[in-house]
């Protein structure tokens, strides 16, 4: 009998709604040099999902990732893309780097991810 990946992402969403805590991914689509002002504009767009937030692991530190970096967890069936370290995440006003997305998939459909972020 073949596992369906569908069963698995409505179990994640369903975890994840019912212990995790509103985070804002934002996604940063674009930017652009303004030469009047010398700055660089970015196009961002915020879609508000249901994350688990925790310190990352021991065996997860090293040369890139920090002792002091967080890990969250998101299921993948709430947002309609792959987020990238490009992005950003806002947990209680404070907003995030992501330093990595690891993506957990059956059947190859994402289930849920795993982003490491640091302040």
């Amino acid at each position: 009998m073949a596992v369906k990946p569908k069963g698995f992402r409505k179990a994640a969403k369903k975890v994840l709604k019912a212990v995790g805590g509103d985070v804002t991914i934002r996604k940063v689509t674009g930017s652009a040099y303004n030469t009047t002002t010398g700055t660089v504009g970015e196009t961002t767009a915020d879609t508000t999902v249901k994350g688990f937030v925790e310190g990352v692991i021991a065996r997860q530190v090293d040369d890139l990732v920090k002792a002091t970096d967080k890990r969250l967890t998101i299921a993948a069936s709430d947002l309609d893309y792959t987020p990238t370290v490009s992005d950003r995440v806002v947990i209680s006003s404070k907003v995030y780097q992501i330093i990595r997305v690891e993506t957990t998939e059956q059947g190859n459909t994402a289930i849920s991810y795993e982003l490491i972020l640091r302040l």
